[in-house]
């Protein structure tokens, strides 16, 4: 489900999946060939959210912002893997993250880092580009080798694959809604009400 907020229509490139249980709200722009799984959701309704080119949101993670603070930025190229909590963070990128971690607001994720499953990234932590990270509170704990390399670079290509054998099945093309009056969004100064 795509849908409006207060005006703010999400703005989608080209060939996104999103998966009919899942919802995008608000201040939201996803690059092409992005996916946003089954029962994701993506809320832009008090701050902004940007993700980037093939980029893929797997199944039943949740994405939201800081009021007035921390949006959500998202690279290029990066995996988000199932039950995963992002708020308020940057992830550069080809990030990995693995399942059921939680990343704190002000964060940030250098390119090509892995985060480990099940790993707390607290509020301001700041990761080396190319880092495993790990830990309940996380740590940087080493350089990524090539075999972790290789693992990082790999995931997003696949679900590049995966949504487009699901528009081979016949799954629709994500669209955004068309509304009467769309507001701006809040980085070109949306009054919030």
């Amino acid at each position: 489900m795509i849908r409006p907020f207060q005006g703010m229509v999400p703005k989608l490139g080209q060939r996104i999946f999103v998966a009919d249980s899942a919802l995008v709200l608000g201040d939201v722009e996803i690059g092409h060939d992005s996916s946003i799984w089954f029962n994701c959701v993506v809320r832009g309704d008090v701050n902004y959210v940007r993700i980037g080119t093939r980029t893929n949101i797997q199944d039943m993670s949740c994405i939201h912002v800081t009021n007035h603070k921390w949006p959500t930025l998202i690279g290029d190229e990066v995996s988000i893997a199932h039950n995963v909590m992002l708020h308020g963070c940057t992830l550069e990128k080809g990030v990995l993250v693995g399942m059921s971690t939680t990343i704190m607001d002000g964060a940030v994720i250098g390119e090509g880092c892995l985060v480990a499953a099940g790993s707390l990234v607290r509020e301001g932590f700041r990761a080396p580009p190319h880092t495993l990270i790990a830990g309940w509170p996380a740590i940087v704990k080493k350089d990524l080798g090539e075999d972790h390399r290789l693992l990082v670079a790999s995931v997003w290509s696949r679900y590049v694959r995966y949504k487009e054998a699901y528009f081979k099945d016949g799954w629709p093309i994500a669209e955004a809604p068309e509304i009467s009056a769309p507001q701006p969004g809040f980085k070109d100064g949306h009054p919030y009400a």
